[in-house]
């Protein structure tokens, strides 16, 4: 993980500060990060990330900056009481992929069928079903949806008369 300073305004009663940062997964995956100190609090501003992330690993990412973007950032965290002080995590980043590896063709199809008739069986929205479940963003998700259809493991979206 790396995190540069970006700008800072010194206003009368203090200063706030932005930082960049940015982490990089050993497959490629990347999440790109504006954090902004103000008043001795640290909040993000701007995250985007590539493939995007998924809320669990959106909540996993919080666990994995906050320590670095302090440090970094001259922001002390304020522990709850009882807590034991932040450790870093020692040791390599995770091996681990920012989406699901969701498998092509026809059984990509197929789970992406299970997981669309899932969804709607049990009255949730099957597409955002279908984006946590690949990871992929909403357009990519309504493709993989139609491949679905075309495949017939759905029903057609409109009857043809």
């Amino acid at each position: 993980m790396s995190v540069r300073p970006a700008w800072e305004v010194k206003e009368a009663g203090g200063v706030t500060a932005w930082f960049t940062a940015r982490l990089s997964f050993p497959d490629g995956a990347r999440v790109e990060m504006l954090a902004v100190v103000s008043e001795g609090r640290l909040s993000l501003e701007d995250v985007r990330a590539q493939p995007p992330l998924s809320l669990d690993d959106l909540a996993e990412l919080a666990d994995w900056i906050e320590g670095p973007l302090f440090e970094a950032c001259g922001a002390a965290p304020e522990p709850p009481v009882g807590a034991l002080p932040y450790e870093r995590p020692s040791g390599p980043w995770p091996a681990r992929r920012a989406r699901p590896v969701w498998p092509h063709g026809v059984e990509g199809r197929r789970l992406v069928a299970e997981e669309y008739l899932a969804a709607q069986r049990s009255g949730h929205d099957p597409v955002l079903a279908v984006m946590c479940a690949t990871g992929h963003s909403r357009r990519q998700s309504l493709r993989l949806i139609a491949g679905a259809r075309d495949a017939g493991l759905l029903t057609p979206r409109h009857t043809r008369r």
